[in-house]
């Protein structure tokens, strides 16, 4: 097997024009070396990866070819001296250093010192260094690095010249990339290679190791998939199918293509982060002056600008807001995905018309999401004559066929199809027995009577309708001829029974052969008067149901 280099090492930028993204600072130090205006104390700092060690060995390199025009070639390696302060952070180390300062170079006009991780010496190293970097000999150029520049006394911030190193943009990544999946004949998708650049968040050393690891994993063809695959990234494809749902009010949709993206292993938090970035560049990709702000690749880019015309100014700014809440709440929630969903359900309900939302977080009431009702209008037809057998010889009964609304499946309310199929339900039963004089009058026992008003009762309960079966269980209906009475304790309850009172007559009716019974509810709102008792009238209450209390009172000399 060959050996392997890194692409970080073999691709490690040799002169400032193969530095990526940072041309501010390269072209300072060109000039500086060109008019002979170098400082003799640099400090390079800035995030890890973005060229801070690469530019001290190119700029060591270049301070002697400056002045050594015939060796262009040399590296001048026995000048260039490099420290790491992690290992080497004691007063002797430094102590050691100093001294070899003083030793001018055999070749070449400087001796450049770097000192990475600078920010890792001790407070005594830094004492004893100085005096060295306020006073360097005239040969000595001292280099210093370091991602923390907060942990550096201030003295010695104050003796260096600063240079702060950015983060390297996606775009620069990208552009860097590609040329050297070119170099290596690898075919990589403009996309790929986008995602490993915001991958890095900014450090090429990062994009360029994320960039050996999905050529390991891929080979020679880099795709979208096989980045997002090997990367543990969420496709942006995935927000784009979600906010298409939220667009459509499809809460159910929204929620089960959720639980397919927890079932790839993808944490909620992750998902609601992405997606409110998604939401900011759909934001920015509306307006053709923010367009520019879209750091994605041309293919997500016509993406972005299509859907972008799909979505409301007003539905993104409010989607922002939502994702960004529930953003904020998810780490000290107890229910982390329920969290979520609730703001996916609040999400798709934006666009929803269909109610007054109050300026609340609104949700889609669940009923709609039923399947839509087929409301079908049976065409009133002649009534017809229907042979009903009744006790004796009862004339026969014109039977109305009523009008049915079907499938139905919203809320009662005075103006709803429920409540209009309940009044025809009782108009139909009124017109039925409208004319009762040639109907039979069957008289009835009051044993009679109340045997059917409990079969009535069991019929409703098993109909769920409990409130009124208790209501009719209060007390025992009497009979005075045709006219049956039902006492109640209170008016509520005779509202209630009222409202339940004309099916109840019809059961009573048929079942009894009387088509002549009326029901009269009568309330008695007469109340036990209940005292506050005291513990003597208490104790006297209980011996006048065990007098023997008082003797076992009076034996043992008992208080009351």
């Amino acid at each position: 097997m060959n050996h392997f280099i890194v692409s970080a090492l073999k691709y490690r930028p040799q002169t400032f024009e193969d530095v990526v993204g940072q041309q501010a600072i390269t072209n300072t130090l060109e000039n500086a070396i060109k008019n002979n205006h170098l400082a003799q104390a640099l400090l390079f700092t800035g995030p890890r990866g973005v060229g801070k060690t690469t530019c001290a060995r190119i700029l060591a390199k270049k301070i002697n070819q400056a002045d050594t025009e015939s060796l262009e070639n040399e590296d001048f390696a026995f000048n260039i001296f490099e420290l790491d302060a992690a290992s080497n952070n004691s007063v002797d180390d430094i102590r050691s250093l100093t001294e070899q300062v003083r030793i001018p170079p055999q070749t070449g006009k400087f001796k450049v010192y770097i000192i990475d991780e600078v920010h890792m010496l001790s407070a005594s190293a830094f004492n004893a260094f100085l005096k060295t970097l306020e006073e360097p000999p005239a040969h000595a150029i001292f280099i210093l690095a370091t991602t923390e520049k907060h942990k550096i006394i201030p003295t010695i911030l104050s003796r260096c010249q600063i240079f702060d190193f950015k983060r390297i943009g996606v775009l620069d990544a990208k552009n860097y990339l590609k040329k050297i999946a070119e170099k290596e004949q690898i075919e990589a998708d403009d996309d790929a290679l986008h995602i490993i650049a915001q991958k890095a968040n900014g450090a090429m050393r990062d994009a360029l190791s994320i960039f050996d690891r999905v050529v390991s994993f891929s080979g020679n063809k880099l795709t979208r998939k096989a980045v997002t695959e090997n990367l543990n990234v969420l496709d942006y494809d995935e927000y784009f199918t979600t906010t298409d749902l939220l667009l459509a009010n499809k809460i159910p949709e929204v929620l089960v293509h959720f639980n397919t993206i927890l079932s790839k292993g993808f944490e909620g938090h992750h998902f609601i982060n992405g997606l409110a970035s998604h939401f900011r560049d759909l934001l920015v990709a509306k307006d053709a002056v923010t367009v520019s702000l879209l750091e994605v690749g041309d293919n997500a880019k016509k993406k972005y600008l299509e859907q972008a015309q799909k979505s409301e100014l007003s539905f993104l700014l409010k989607a922002i807001d939502l994702a960004n809440d529930c953003d904020l709440k998810y780490r000290s929630s107890k229910n982390q995905r329920l969290l979520v969903e609730l703001a996916l359900m609040q999400l798709a309900s934006i666009t929803f018309d269909g109610e007054k939302k109050k300026g609340k977080p609104f949700i889609i009431p669940a009923s709609l999401f039923k399947n839509t009702p087929t409301i079908t209008i049976e065409k009133p037809v002649t009534p017809e004559v229907v042979d009903t057998p009744i006790k004796k010889s009862a004339p026969r009964i014109e039977k109305v066929v009523p009008i049915t609304l079907e499938g139905v499946s919203r809320r009662v309310s005075a103006l709803s199809l429920k409540s209009i199929e309940k009044k025809n339900e009782i108009a139909k039963i009124e017109v039925e027995y409208e004319n009762v004089d040639a109907l039979p009058a069957t008289p009835f026992t009051e044993k009679e009577l109340v045997s059917h008003w409990n079969n009535y009762v069991s019929k409703i309960l098993e109909k769920g309708r409990k409130s009124v079966a208790s209501i009719m269980n209060a007390s025992t209906p009497t009979t005075e001829g045709n006219t049956i009475h039902f006492e109640l304790p209170n008016t509520l309850m005779k509202s209630q029974l009222e409202r339940a009172k004309l099916p109840l007559l019809k059961y009573l009716k048929e079942n009894l052969d009387n088509y002549k019974i009326e029901l009269v509810i009568n309330v008695n709102e007469a109340k036990t008067k209940r005292y506050a008792y005291t513990p003597k009238e208490k104790y006297q209450k209980l011996v006048e149901k065990n007098k023997t209390l008082e003797k076992l009172r009076k034996t043992f000399d008992l208080d009351i």
